[in-house]
């Protein structure tokens, strides 16, 4: 992994939403918060899917999706990420059709870190 570039992830607004280390996943201030598959499926850092990368590298997902697609187990844990400083100017973004949704633009909340659900000794 060290040796990969980590490729943009892109928001439809324009904004760096995130990295891509294959298979990782990392929000923009290199936190885990998922994986993709070889065929380009993207989920959660536990298993939930979440949609998949297109090719303006954006993270997408129908608006109603059921989620019908059953969970996966996730790598181990990458180590954390440090970003790049600079990044590319996104390409120009294709407009979406009404039931595709940017993940990481409207529901950020399918891409949590691995330590946002964590709970502290002193919350009891």
């Amino acid at each position: 992994m060290a040796d990969q570039k980590p490729i943009p992830i892109y928001t439809t607004s324009g904004d760096t939403g995130g990295y891509l280390i294959f298979p990782y996943v990392y929000n923009q201030i290199g936190d885990w918060i998922g994986w993709v598959t070889t065929d380009g499926q993207v989920y959660s850092v536990y298993g939930r899917y979440v949609g998949w990368v297109n090719k303006d590298n954006r993270i997408l997902r129908r608006r109603a999706d059921d989620f019908q697609k059953p969970d996966k187990t996730p790598p181990q844990a990458p180590p954390r990420f440090i970003p790049p400083a600079t990044v590319p100017l996104p390409p120009m973004m294709a407009e979406l059709k009404y039931e595709t949704v940017d993940v990481l633009e409207d529901m950020p909340e399918l891409l949590p870190r691995l330590d946002d659900f964590a709970v502290s000794d002193d919350e009891f």
